[in-house]
């Protein structure tokens, strides 16, 4: 199959190990952004009001304004939501990894696991520089590189049409 002016050739267990990876990554990211529009009053406020290291001035800075707060809270909800359902699908998902490791690059700054930031707050267990955020990051450049929603997504749909009208176009 032509993609991008490169041939991608991918074996059954490789296309399938992408896909549950892309679908896994999508439920995680669509069921986190339904739990918070579900869950009545949750905002964002303490997570970024206890924001450590070299970015929590700015974290804190946008807990600090209602009106920036109320559009960071309904980025985080919808765009969890969105860059979730795109995943899950096989929909447009090259266009949302890229927004879901912007949005997991910032779950990483608010609360870097360096040593000595005394992080006491949110922090799901002890680790030195690679947390789940990392890791969920380096998954989705893992499905940036190596794209699957063309062959087991929706985008299949796209690119069919798009294959056929160009080989229906006079050359």
């Amino acid at each position: 199959m032509k993609h991008n002016s490169k041939i991608l050739d991918y074996s059954n267990r490789q296309i399938s190990a992408l896909t549950i990876l892309r679908v896994l990554i999508g439920w995680h990211f669509l069921y986190e952004g339904l739990v918070k529009i579900y869950t009545p009053g949750w905002s964002a406020k303490s997570y970024l009001l206890n924001s450590v290291g070299p970015f929590s001035s700015f974290f804190k800075s946008i807990a600090q304004s209602n009106q920036i707060l109320n559009i960071a809270d309904t980025l985080n909800e919808w765009g969890l939501i969105l860059i979730g359902l795109s995943l899950f699908v096989g929909l447009f998902s090259k266009f949302s990894s890229f927004f879901g490791i912007l949005l997991l690059a910032f779950y990483y700054l608010s609360y870097p696991p360096f040593a000595n930031l005394g992080i006491e707050a949110y922090v799901e267990g002890n680790y030195w520089i690679v947390n789940r955020n990392l890791i969920e990051i380096a998954a989705l450049l893992v499905l940036v590189v190596f794209p699957s929603s063309h062959i087991t997504g929706i985008d299949r749909f796209i690119f069919l049409n798009r294959k056929k009208k160009s080989d229906n176009s006079p050359s």
